[in-house]
């Protein structure tokens, strides 16, 4: 065919004798300047490069906004370049049905895509750079381009061409979208003047960018990189280099930090309080303070949903109108033979446009591209908005904690478990509704236009399917309900087991030296079975839930086709047929969601209720000494003009900021008129909230810079006397008066110890500046410096809650440390000595209080019960059932009240006599000594901790960093075998099979329904009627059958994979449980606890209830995605070469993406813990932390923990859309080369529809395959976790000699002989006893004795074989302890240890928990340790239950034996 411009077959295309704007040809030639004009301008700018045009302000990211109308300008381009494609697509059309080459009918509009794109990147580069003076160019590209589509479009007006014609419309279109950029383009002349006026506005970047730490970059960058998530590329590609670490995510950018959401919260949940002030029975509304603060976004992402729902149903639709198209090829073929367009300007109607198989798909192509884009941005905006909010009411919820009234937690109002489930619980409660929420409104608009559009192609028959699946809904909430009751149970038998399995590990000891291993693996054992019925029943009602998911389509897809056959004369035809199933599955989805989001919005209107009930509680005083205070109260941010989501100035840490929006103007402290006076409480009535006063008619006054004593019988209102001066208690009468300079300067150490998860340093400066002299004296007279030797890093260990366990005595000297080492004027001292021995008590009163505290001239007000102290003290208050008894000095009170004196020397000298027994004693060794123990086994910490060790001959490799990186990317998939192997080779191989079947037979279904209706429509005429009727009955009844099938084989297969998690959960917990409890005593002292129970917590329950379903939903989505390309390649071989390159760079992004989501994965567990540790110890803590006035240094670590743990989130949600948007946009490229390759190969019109059908749902399932994929391989290391363990050795518990062989009575005389004894901890340590011989006689008392570490303890381990005996022998009464059964030779043997330990149970059980006693055997060994009377006393005696009060020497158990240790 001959190619020209204005083609060859009308001489009077060239022909211009009307006027030149009157031909055609010539206008759309006249179309092509703009276009070349702005190419020949901008490349050579763009490859130029700009060299010195850049910024003048340095910033880190090519991403810099600035030039207004940035998203307008961008959504006009997209449009334009969307009506370029639909130009061209019309040219070509029309074209073909030329007889010669019509240039211009497609090449400006090609030339014109080319203009647009480059306008973009063009505009794009500009931006980057900040230099908008060459906007000039696309300014005139943009007048040019408008005034040449006028030209054309007046040109067709003339000619009278109709609105109907698709080029006319086009060019109307075009004109539009040209002006509009035209005034965006003003717009940014008008605003940024940088052309025609004098002085162009200077702009600084955004102040977030300013700031290298803030990685979090999709506020900032433009809008192409917004919806492809393009900048998260840096990040996904540096994970395969480097493990991504917090440094890595860097900072949140102003508008999504804690702070700033919670001033937004707050402002408006303040409103609400205005509103209801005047309404005593209204309590305000967080439902509405949540809508006025966060209402926008959610509004914004329910657009986005409602648009992508829309253009969900564009598939259906192409599909029909493709398969539609081909079937009337044959008939379109014989019609148009006849006609043939003459002229040159043929014009093709929209109708006819939008019949042509290639166009639909092209737009079912865009549509999708459209439709997942839309779809993702939704998502990304509701997750935004959860972790936005979650901030917001974390803050909201801790600053109430720090005003909470210290009634309120000490009466048991408010419990640190309500505190605790508020933070953890309610407050994800109302992340997760709000990211589900957008459902509640776009799934009944889903509903709908799915039902219409199916009435629309099978009229009354599609509503028999669809009532099919509403109707189903119901059963899919009641099985969600019964999901959570199932979970709920599952829970409280985990709870139980955890707890005995805990009391195991911490008595591992004990039940090794007595052999009672087998009693109390069978109590864990019992406590296991019933979890795992707990846990079958959830497996159950898991298989129903997935069961319904599947069956349900099939099901109404049955009933709708079979009605449709019987119901209408017509024959189904394969158009309506897959654009039905398609639609069906569109309806399947919001109905299986639907329970899913019912379930959460009950649980969020309950969590509501819960945080108004805590945000409304009882706050302390305000007419308190607190009047400064400093808790967040926000006084309403009208007062600070300034305040605004983007004026929060980062210059400064948060904390200044906080304090500056927060703290009302501090009330003047009246002066006293007496300057030797601290504090003064005049006529003062205290309550602890009840309204009855605590303490009454106090009259104290505390003098300046001496040592005041407060002293008096348990309960008489010592400690409260301290806590009314500092506030904490509510004033019913009277008032407490500081001097000036005190008011804001007290350290306080309260009675009861309390720690923060922080080294020993952090807990003793307490946020003071670091001084190393006064920090040494500190320690120095709180004798620390011993203690802070034994732990493992000096005083930069972590201790507290997830630290290292100390003493009661270690703690509270910690406590004092604090008080001493502050720089205050009053130091409150609250029973300090309680925890302590004589020795340290004295010396912490020698060197600490009246050396330490007395040269620096502080106020110290210290509450003691050792009167041995008195003499010391300036001034003394004597307390009696709340009332002051006596006030003055020593010589006051010996000359005012005889008695109390005297009474006082009594008791002094009981104390005195106590003192020299005490001094037998060291309690300070012993504890010193329990710590060195705990210390000791930490060596090897990090022994079991080797989370590389999957393939172990890789680890003999070099370890650089190749290798390393190589392991991160690879599955495990030697783990995947053991955990699929350990459920047993039947479950499995059951498994595979079941899966296959049912995958086959989904894909008969389909193609039984395509061969159906391609049949029926071929045989239209010819046929009889009742060869018609046997032919429908026979297609019928396959289908049906098949169907059925299906149905049953997704029930098999959704029960046997739940079926073979569950035997393996089963397999690995009595494999794992087994191994511990016969592990070597020497495993216990070299791993922590914590990890042990690690893999019977977190990995159990992971094994337990995550790995089955995620395994799957893997299954399924990948079986599923292969069946679909096995049906397209089917259906059109050609297929499989378009599938090449795509199937590569699927790999690639899955492999990627595994890797990156594994890291921000664990960066969000991790920073969850110390997160929700905050709010727990800050709450035990609240007294202190308020005495010290440190409440903005706690509010601002909790915006920096919440801040950090809502990044790493929202990093782990930005990389799932970054994976679902490139799998989608795969996903849209398999349906188009899949339509493009069956229009081209024409298969028959069944075939064809089947392809269509199933490469839409390879867009739903790709992103599946990854997301499962990545989150088994997280799971998966639970798997090796436990299976790290199960390779430990055991001990070898079976002897060389038969237990019968053993005689009954063994040891029956206690004659000991030891030969040459050498021990060992282990095969690779050194020797603890060489050579050691002793002969005891039968009925002796030894006593081993010898300094520490010596070998003591050893000795008398080698005894029970608990220690590795490789050279010599010990005989006990003629028999080789080492020839005997373990079991033997433990059960025979007793021992009382050093470390009392009680289990959780009745104190017959703890005597006696093989049950081999006597009642009269156990009250006679009660009475020998002189408890007998004690026990009597206990409600249920022997069967008494509650642990705290039986004393804990209780604990050594009863065993006749001849030999004792």
């Amino acid at each position: 065919m001959k190619v020209a411009f204005c083609g060859n077959d009308n001489a009077s295309a060239y022909d211009i004798s009307a006027g030149v704007l009157k031909n055609v040809c010539f206008v759309d030639a006249l179309n092509l300047v703009p276009h070349v004009f702005l190419l020949f301008i901008t490349f050579p700018i763009l490859f130029i490069g700009w060299g010195s045009q850049s910024s003048k302000v340095q910033i880190h990211h090519n991403t810099w906004l600035h030039f207004p109308g940035h998203n307008l300008r961008w959504i006009l381009t997209f449009t334009l370049l969307f009506v370029h494609v639909c130009e061209i697509a019309e040219g070509i059309v029309s074209d073909a049905n030329m007889k010669s080459r019509h240039l211009h009918l497609f090449l400006p509009a090609m030339m014109g895509f080319v203009a647009a794109t480059t306008a973009i990147v063009y505009y794009h580069n500009i931006e980057t750079s900040n230099f908008p003076k060459l906007l000039l160019a696309l300014f005139l590209y943009w007048i040019m381009a408008f005034v040449t589509k006028t030209v054309k479009l007046v040109r067709y007006c003339e000619d009278g061409v109709p609105l109907s014609q698709l080029r006319f419309c086009i060019t109307g279109i075009m004109v539009i979208l040209y002006g509009l950029l035209m005034a965006v383009e003003i717009n940014v002349i008008r605003v940024r003047r940088y052309v025609f006026f004098m002085n162009p506005q200077k702009v600084k970047p955004p102040e977030d960018l300013q700031d290298l730490g803030v990685r979090f970059l999709q506020p900032f960058v433009n809008l192409l990189s917004k919806a492809t998530y393009w900048w998260m590329n840096t990040l996904i590609i540096s994970a395969h280099k480097k493990p991504i670490d917090l440094k890595a995510i860097g900072k949140l950018p102003i508008a999504m930090r804690a702070l700033t959401n919670y001033v937004c919260l707050k402002e408006a949940y303040e409103e609400q309080k205005k509103e209801v002030a005047n309404q005593p029975n209204k309590i305000p509304s967080i439902w509405l303070a949540m809508y006025r603060a966060f209402g926008r976004p959610i509004l914004l992402s329910s657009t986005f949903r409602y648009l992508a729902d829309l253009l969900g149903f564009a598939g259906p639709l192409c599909i029909s109108g493709i398969v539609d198209s081909f079937q009337n090829i044959s008939q379109n073929d014989t019609n148009t033979t006849g006609k043939s367009n003459e002229t040159s300007t043929s014009y093709l109607s929209s109708q006819d446009f939008f019949r042509n198989a290639y166009v639909l798909a092209v737009l079912l192509f865009l549509a999708l591209i459209l439709q997942r884009t839309f779809l993702q941005a939704s998502y990304y905006v509701t997750i935004e908005t959860g972790i936005n909010l979650r901030g917001a009411l974390l803050a909201m919820i801790y600053n109430k904690i720090l005003r909470l009234s210290t009634s309120n937690l000490s009466m048991g109002e408010m419990t640190l478990g309500q505190i605790n489930n508020l933070v953890a619980i309610e407050t994800n409660q109302l992340m997760w509704f709000l990211f589900l929420c957008p459902n509640l409104w776009a799934m009944p608009v889903q509903i709908i236009m799915g039902v219409i559009l199916l009435y629309n192609l099978l009229r009354g028959s599609a509503l028999v399917g669809a009532a099919v699946i509403v109707l189903l809904a119901p059963i899919q909430y009641f099985i969600a309900t019964k999901l959570a009751e199932a979970q709920k149970s599952t829970l409280d038998y985990s709870t139980e087991r955890l707890k005995k399995t805990n009391e195991i590990l911490k008595g591992i000891k004990l039940l090794k030296l007595y052999a009672w291993e087998h009693i109390f693996c069978t109590s864990v054992e019992e406590t296991r079975t019933k979890e795992l019925i707990s846990l079958k029943t959830f497996a159950l009602y898991t298989s129903l839930s997935i069961f319904m998911n599947a069956a349900i389509p099939i099901a109404a897809v049955l009933a709708t086709f079979v009605t449709y056959e019987y119901q209408n004369e017509a024959t189904l035809k394969p158009a309506q047929a897959f654009a039905s199933l398609s639609l069906f599955h569109i309806l399947v989805t919001p109905l299986f969601l639907l329970s899913t989001v019912v379930r959460f919005a009950v649980k969020a209107v309950i969590s509501v209720q819960k945080l108004n009930e805590f945000l409304i509680s009882d706050e302390i005083g305000d007419d308190s000494w607190r009047s400064a205070e400093s808790s967040v109260t926000y006084e309403s941010c009208k007062k600070h003009t300034g305040l605004h989501t983007k004026a929060i100035n980062r210059k400064q840490p948060l904390r200044h900021q906080l304090d500056s929006y927060e703290q009302p103007q501090r009330r003047q402290p009246r002066p006293l008129e007496i300057d030797d006076i601290a504090i003064k409480v005049t006529n003062g009535y205290f309550s602890w909230g009840s309204g009855l006063a605590t303490l009454s008619n106090i009259n104290i006054r505390i003098p300046t810079g001496q040592m005041t004593m407060i002293v008096g019988q348990v309960g008489c209102g010592k400690s409260s006397l301290l806590l009314a001066i500092l506030g904490e208690m509510q004033t019913l009468e009277g008032k407490v008066h500081w001097n000036n300079r005190n008011r804001y300067s007290v350290a306080y150490a309260a009675q009861k110890p309390w720690l923060l998860n922080a080294t020993v340093e952090e807990n003793i400066i307490f946020g003071s500046p670091f001084n190393k002299q006064r920090y040494k004296a500190v320690t120095d007279a709180c004798s620390l410096q011993p203690d802070i030797d034994l732990l493992p890093f000096g005083d930069q260990t972590e201790i507290g809650e997830r630290g290292i366990n100390l003493s009661g005595g270690q703690r509270q000297r910690i406590c004092v440390a604090r008080a001493l080492y502050q720089n205050t004027n009053i130091v409150f001292l609250d029973d300090p000595f309680s925890a302590l021995d004589i020795h340290l008590s004295d010396h912490l009163m020698q060197e600490g209080i009246l050396k330490f505290l007395q040269e620096d001239k502080r106020t110290l007000i210290l509450v003691t019960h050792k009167l041995q102290y008195l003499p010391h003290a300036d001034w003394i208050i004597a307390m009696k059932d709340g009332y002051v008894l006596r006030e003055g000095t020593l010589k006051d009170i010996q000359t005012k009240d005889v008695e109390l004196y005297e009474h006082w020397k009594t008791l002094m000298n009981r104390q005195d006599q106590e003192l020299e027994k005490d001094l037998e004693t060291d309690q300070t060794t012993l504890e010193r000594k329990t710590l060195r123990r705990a210390m000791y086994p930490r060596e090897s910490k990090a022994q079991l901790e080797d989370e590389d060790e999957e393939e172990e001959e890789e680890e003999d490799d070099d370890d650089n960093m190749s290798t390393v990186m190589r392991l991160r990317t690879k599955m495990p998939w030697r783990t995947c075998w053991r955990y699929l192997t350990s459920g047993g080779f039947f479950l499995l191989f059951l498994m595979i099979f079941s899966k296959l079947l049912k995958h086959s037979v989904i894909v008969a279904i389909d193609y039984w329904l395509a061969r159906w209706t391609s049949m029926e429509n071929g045989n239209k005429t010819g046929d009889s009627i009742d060869l018609k009727h046997t032919n429908k009955s026979y297609h019928v009844a396959v289908f049906s059958m098949l169907c059925g099938a299906g149905i049953v084989l997704c029930l098999i297969t959704s029960l046997t994979v739940e079926w073979m998690g569950l035997t393996a959960a089963k397999n690995l917990h009595h494999n794992l449980l087994n191994k511990i409890i016969l592990g070597p005593i020497r495993f216990f002292d070299t791993t922590p606890l914590g990890l042990i129970l690690n893999r019977f917590s977190a990995d159990t329950n992971i094994i337990d209830q995550h790995i089955p379903p995620t395994l799957e939903s893997l299954t399924r989505s990948t079986l599923l995605c292969l069946s679909a390309i096995g049906m397209i390649s089917y259906a059109t071989p050609w297929f499989l070469v378009a599938l090449v390159p795509l199937g590569v760079a699927f790999y690639f992004i899955q492999k990627y993406f595994r890797v990156a989501s594994k890291d921000l994965q664990e960066l969000d567990d991790s920073t969850q813990l110390p997160l929700l540790c905050h709010f727990s110890e800050t709450a035990e803590g609240l007294t202190t932390i308020r005495a010290f006035r440190h409440e903005a240094r706690f509010k601002q670590h909790m915006l920096e923990l919440t801040d950090t743990n809502n990044i790493a989130y929202l990093f782990l949600s930005a990389a799932n859309r970054w994976l679902e948007v490139r799998t989608d946009y795969l996903g849209a490229c398999i349906v188009l080369t899949a339509a493009v390759t069956s229009i081209t190969y024409r298969p028959d019109s069944g075939l064809l529809g089947l392809g269509l059908l199933y490469a839409l749902t390879i867009t739903n399932y790709l992103n599946w395959v990854v997301r499962n994929l990545a989150d088994l391989e997280v799971q998966m290391g639970a798997v090796k976790k436990v299976n790290s363990f199960l390779t430990m050795e055991s001990e070898n518990y079976d002897g060389t000699m038969d237990p019968s062989q053993v005689p009954k009575d063994w040891p029956q005389e206690g004659e000991i002989k030891i030969e040459d004894l050498c021990v060992r901890y282990e095969n690779n340590l050194k020797p603890v006893l060489k050579h050691v011989k002793a002969y005891i006689k039968p009925g002796q008392k030894v006593g081993i004795c010898g300094r520490t570490g010596s070998g003591k303890s050893s000795l008398s381990l080698a005894f029970f074989r608990m220690v590795d005996i490789f050279d010599g022998k010990i005989v006990i009464d003629g028999i080789d302890i080492c020839k005997l059964p373990l079991h033997t030779l433990r059960s025979r043997l007793s021992i009382i240890l050093q470390d009392p330990i009680l289990f959780s149970g009745s104190i017959r059980f703890n005597l006696d928990p093989e049950c081999k006693c006597t009642d009269d055997r156990l009250w006679e060994a009660l009475e020998i340790a002189q408890l007998k009377n004690m026990v009597k006393s206990l409600p249920g005696g022997l069967g008494m239950f509650e642990q705290g009060q039986v004393p804990m020497n209780l604990c050594q158990p009863i065993k006749k034996s001849h030999i004792y240790i």
